[in-house]
C-alpha cells in the first residue's frame, strides 16, 4: 500500500485529530507532515520560495501568507518523497473526507508504472468529462482531464513529479493548485481518478489559508482574472492532447511534440 502524508499546521490540533481518525482504521502507513507557517520563515527562505515579480506576471493579485505557506507545504511534501525510498507518495490536506474506496484505489494506483505519470489527482468534479480514460478498479477510471481541476486536497505524487515541481516552481507566483493546472509549463503528466475518492470535509468551511473573510476583488483584479482565464483556456486547448494515459500503449508526454 502506498505511503500517505497529510499536511497539518502545528496550531490545527482539531484537524490533526480529524485526519488521524480517518486514516487510523485504513491499511495504509500514514504520517503527519508539518505545514509551513509563512510568517515563521526568514526573509531569505521567503525570497527563495515566492517571487512578487513572477506573481505580477502570472496571477491577478498578490498571494496571501496562507496561500504561500500552503504552496511551501506542498513543496515540502516533494522533498519528503525524494528523501525517502518510496517510488510515490499520497499527499492529503487536513480538511478532506475520504470515500470508502480510498484504500482500494490506492492499491490500484500502486500497480501503475510510476515512470509514466507525475501526479494523479484523487479529487475530481462531479460530471467530469475526461479527454481519455481507462479502467482502474471495478468502479473507478483513470482519466486525462480536458481541464485539470483546481484543489490540491488529495493526490498521488511520483518521484519525477516531485523533481519537476521543485525544479520549476521555486520560486512560485500562483497558488499551488493553479500552478498544477498550468501543467505544460513544468512538463507535468497529470491524471485523475473518477469518481473522486477525496472530497472536502465540513472542516474545510473554516479555511486555514485565509483565517477570516477573503478580501473583495477590485475591478482591476476582476479584469485581470478574466484575461488570465482566457489565456489559460487557449493554452490548455493547445497543449491538452499531449496528456496521455500510462496503459494501453499510449505515448508519454515526451513522445508527443508539436511541430
Amino acid at each position: 500500500m502506498l505511503p500517505v502524508v497529510y499536511i497539518n499546521l502545528d496550531q490545527d490540533a482539531q484537524r490533526r485529530e480529524h485526519m488521524e481518525a480517518l486514516l487510523a482504521p485504513l491499511p495504509v502507513a500514514h504520517a503527519r507532515l508539518a505545514g509551513v507557517l509563512w510568517r515563521e520563515l526568514d526573509a531569505a527562505a521567503r525570497a527563495r520560495l515566492y517571487s512578487p515579480a513572477l506573481n505580477a506576471r502570472q496571477f491577478f493579485r498578490p498571494l496571501s501568507d496562507g496561500e504561500k505557506g500552503c504552496y511551501a507545504s506542498h513543496l515540502r511534501a516533494c522533498e519528503y518523497l525524494l528523501a525517502s525510498q518510496a517510488p510515490v507518495l499520497v499527499v492529503l490536506e487536513d480538511d478532506v473526507a475520504l470515500d470508502a474506496s480510498f484504500a482500494e484505489v490506492l492499491d490500484a494506483v500502486a500497480a501503475l508504472p510510476p515512470d509514466r505519470w507525475d501526479i494523479i489527482k484523487l479529487y475530481s468534479r462531479s460530471g467530469e468529462r475526461p479527454r481519455d480514460q481507462q479502467p482502474l478498479t471495478a468502479r473507478h477510471r483513470l482519466i486525462t482531464f480536458r481541464r485539470v481541476p483546481s484543489m490540491s486536497n488529495g493526490y498521488v505524487l511520483s518521484r519525477s513529479g516531485a523533481r519537476k515541481l521543485l525544479d520549476a516552481r521555486r520560486p512560485f507566483g500562483r497558488p499551488v493548485d493553479v500552478d498544477i493546472r498550468y501543467w505544460w509549463e513544468s512538463d507535468l503528466r497529470v491524471l485523475g481518478v473518477v469518481p473522486a475518492v477525496v472530497t472536502m470535509a465540513p472542516a474545510s468551511e473554516a479555511s486555514s489559508i485565509w483565517r477570516g473573510d477573503r478580501p473583495r476583488r477590485t475591478w482591476a483584479e476582476r479584469w485581470r482574472r478574466w484575461a488570465l482565464q482566457l489565456d489559460y483556456s487557449l493554452r490548455n486547448a493547445w497543449h491538452g492532447p499531449r496528456q496521455a494515459l500510462p496503459g494501453g500503449g499510449s505515448p508519454t508526454l515526451g513522445d508527443l511534440v508539436r511541430p
